[in-house]
């Protein structure tokens, strides 16, 4: 799928979805995030399509939203239009794994994008911050919830309370990344993953990003009893069936989906 702010294309059970907006560092505009939802949102509803790839261009995933246009706002009009609610929840309500591919600049917005994804992949080059304090504001697509999540509550505060950055190495110690490879494996190493998931059977994919993400919203007791349920509901599963028998039998499954 072309678009004037993003690209979109197949790779088997994978899509690549690319932020290309003409300002390479893919300011999160009201149009180009309505774009990137409908378009995930299409994928999310593809049976072909088992995981995504999102990723932006050599110097930025996304430097951050669209100041131009906040600089404009009052707070009847941010309120009353649910900004940035009103298009960036949809994206959490995605079914299928995203993997991001983070090169160059991942700040304010474009860090929060890249927390809603469900594994991240920078470049050495990446750089991922929560800059809005310096702009008089407060983050406000999950900076201040995701982060502490993903990183801890005293990291979220250092790079939130001082604007200041986090390189790509400090974002993969303090555990906000999952891995760091060279700048020109970028995209490789996120489609290898992506496939290495989408070969999977689907019910079972959803599932477990389904439990991952529930874990970080309720208690453990609830959070395990969750999990024991989707357990038993595999073992009704053609597919369960299919990859016991072929771990069994030493061979590879192969997943109905079903």
């Amino acid at each position: 799928m072309e678009h004037e702010l993003i690209r979109s294309e197949r790779c088997g059970k994978v899509a690549l979805v690319r932020l290309a907006s003409a300002n390479p560092l893919n300011p999160l505009t009201d149009a180009l995030i309505d774009a990137l939802v409908e378009e995930m949102q299409r994928i999310d509803s593809d049976p072909a399509v088992h995981a995504t790839v999102l990723t932006g261009s050599e110097r930025a995933f996304a430097a951050g939203a669209d100041i131009v246009a906040m600089s404009k706002l009052d707070h009847a009009t941010a309120f009353s239009e649910d900004y940035i609610g009103r298009n960036w929840d949809r994206f959490r309500t995605l079914r299928k794994p995203v993997v991001a591919a983070v090169r160059g600049y991942a700040l304010g917005g474009g860090c929060e994008l890249a927390m809603m994804c469900d594994i991240v992949i920078a470049a050495r080059d990446a750089m991922f911050g929560q800059p809005e304090i310096k702009l008089g504001i407060v983050p406000g697509a999950g900076g201040t919830q995701r982060l502490p999540r993903a990183a801890g509550k005293s990291t979220a505060m250092l790079a939130c309370l001082t604007g200041e950055p986090l390189s790509a190495s400090e974002a993969l110690a303090y555990g906000l990344v999952s891995k760091v490879v060279e700048p020109d494996v970028l995209i490789g190493e996120a489609m290898r993953i992506s496939e290495q998931i989408a070969r999977h059977s689907l019910p079972v994919i959803l599932a477990i990003k389904e439990a991952v993400n529930r874990s970080f919203e309720s208690s453990l007791a609830e959070g395990l009893l969750f999990e024991r349920r989707l357990f038993h509901a595999g073992f009704a599963l053609a597919d369960q069936k299919a990859g016991m028998a072929a771990f069994l039998g030493r061979r590879d499954a192969a997943f109905s989906n079903r």
